[in-house]
Formats: structure tokens, C-alpha cells, sequence
């Protein structure tokens, strides 16, 4: 698998042994080259991997709950850039690197759908989208010693119709509890998906052009060595 999810160092000197967490398997040895992850979501650990980029994970807690007024677009951006500042004073002291954070809104109608609060929270805003065509915006936030920077993706997503009983069938999945807009492109709600235009993987949660693009400018390399064109 191209990557490396790397644990932060240990306060101790004893020897930093293989674990695993999360399903994921941490090697002992880290890289020179990565960047802290601020955030828990295992889809952006997954992508970050998928384009050979080592990292550490690093919390970055915070209020979610949209201004008054506010823009989705400035939502996302405020965010993602909020969760990387976060995890730039977190990790001030463990290591000299940048930190990438990211924020994910599905938007219906000008209305941002977060993550359900119970089951028919999530069920009518699967049918709410059911038939129509809805936004899914993405922020991703750098923060390095030169400042912050944050790029923003836009994707539109058509659902083909859906009715109560497949809703509840799709809710007793597991799958839509913590997921922004209450689905999971890239798991169950894939056969959902009659339309995308845009970034497949900025609706899973992380952009991978724009991630790139921040990430280059941060001077890190993105596929292991020996495996570059």
C-alpha cells in the first residue's frame, strides 16, 4: 500500500515497536518527509495513502456548528483552516511539519445537511436528496510556518429516487451515522449515485488535486521512492 501512517513519537527512549490501531498498521520507522493530519476520519487517512503521503495523526476538536448567515462555502473554508491551526499548536514541539485538515458539507438547496443526529434525522435527509441534485464542498487547509492555505473543491452529486423502506434499509447498514449529508459515497450509497460531476474523492472527504497541489507548495513529496514516473 503506497504510504505511511506514522504514530507521534513516543515521550520515552525505548524502541518504537509496529502496533496497529484502527485497523491500520503503524511502522516503526518515520519518514523525514510528512505532515500531521488533523483529523479522525479514516476515508482521509485512506486517500493520503493512496498518494504515497506519510503522516501523523494530531487532534483537532472543535465547534462545528455553522455562524449565523454563513455561506457554506466560507463554512468549509473556516473549518478547514480553524482544525489546521488547531493542529499546528497541538504539534508545535513534537516535530517541524506542516499540518493538513479538511472539511466536508453536502448542500441541498443552499442548506447544509451535517451529520445526522439520530435515524429519522437520516432518513429524511436521504429522501430529501432522493431524486434531486445536490453540492458536496470540501476545504483543505495547510498550515506551515509560512501561514495557512486553503483550497476548496465543488462537486455535484445526482441520487436517483429513493423510497422510505430502502432509506431505513441503507440507515440499518451503520454506514450513514457519522457521515456528512448522511451517506458514504465510496461505501453502501454507492448505488445511489446516478450523476457525479466533479471530485469522486473531494466528496469522499479529501480532494486529492487540490490536497496535492497544497502539499507540493508545502514541500512534500507525494509517491515513495521507486514508485514515481
Amino acid at each position: 500500500m503506497p504510504g505511511t501512517l506514522i504514530t507521534a513519537p513516543r515521550a520515552t527512549g525505548a524502541p518504537n515497536r509496529r502496533a496497529v490501531a484502527d485497523g491500520v498498521r503503524y511502522p516503526a520507522k518515520m519518514s523525514a518527509d510528512f505532515v500531521y493530519l488533523a483529523s479522525a476520519s479514516p476515508r482521509r487517512r485512506e486517500l493520503l495513502q493512496q498518494i504515497g503521503v506519510s503522516f501523523r495523526l494530531i487532534g483537532a476538536e472543535l465547534d462545528e456548528t455553522p455562524l449565523a448567515g454563513e455561506a457554506p462555502m466560507g463554512y468549509v473554508s473556516r473549518l478547514a483552516a480553524a482544525k489546521a491551526d488547531a493542529g499546528w499548536q497541538r504539534s508545535r514541539g513534537l516535530g517541524e511539519a506542516p499540518v493538513l485538515a479538511a472539511d466536508t458539507a453536502v448542500v441541498l438547496d443552499g442548506r447544509i445537511l451535517g451529520k445526522p443526529q439520530d435515524q429519522a434525522d437520516a432518513e429524511n435527509m436521504l429522501l430529501e436528496l432522493s431524486g434531486r441534485t445536490h453540492q458536496v464542498l470540501t476545504a483543505v487547509a495547510v498550515r506551515s510556518a509560512a501561514g495557512s492555505e486553503v483550497k476548496i473543491s465543488g462537486s455535484w452529486v445526482t441520487f436517483r429516487p429513493i423510497d422510505a423502506a430502502e432509506a431505513t434499509a441503507y440507515w440499518d447498514t451503520g454506514e450513514p451515522r457519522d457521515k456528512a449529508g448522511g451517506y458514504a459515497i465510496q461505501g453502501h450509497a454507492a448505488i445511489f449515485i446516478a450523476d457525479l460531476k466533479g471530485s469522486y474523492s473531494g466528496v469522499m472527504g479529501l480532494p486529492l488535486y487540490e490536497t496535492a497541489a497544497l502539499l507540493r507548495s508545502a514541500g512534500l513529496s507525494l509517491w515513495p521512492r521507486g514508485s514515481r514516473p
